[in-house]
């Protein structure tokens, strides 16, 4: 395996960290988070996002002051391992204030 693969999967989300490959987007959703400008609270619980996610379609259906995430699954065509990133953001015109990206391998967000 080459040095170049290595270094794709640490710097790159839809590299798999097990086998070193490509991974696919499995799926990709939107959601608004109940915390609003000013109230912003880090959460590396999967619970919490099970529990508080609101679903939308669009970012126009987000209520202006919230947060919102997006969620994307990536899937390794080799080796099957999954990856979900969360990333938090706050909509601000046409713009995402980014917060922070969370990163879930062990299942913890099955179903969503």
């Amino acid at each position: 395996m080459s040095v170049f693969r290595k270094l794709l999967a640490i710097f790159h989300d839809d590299w798999c960290r097990e086998c070193q490959n490509q991974m696919e987007e499995k799926s990709k959703k939107l959601y608004m988070l109940p915390m609003t400008v000013g109230h912003y609270v880090s959460h590396n619980d999967p619970e919490y996002y099970r529990k508080n996610l609101i679903p939308v379609n669009r970012k126009s259906d987000i209520r202006v002051g919230n947060y919102a995430c997006g969620i994307k699954v990536y899937r390794c065509p080799e080796c099957l391992h999954e990856l979900v990133k969360l990333s938090i953001f706050l909509p601000v015109r046409d713009q995402e204030k980014y917060e922070e990206v969370i990163y879930f391998e062990n299942n913890e967000l099955d179903g969503i």
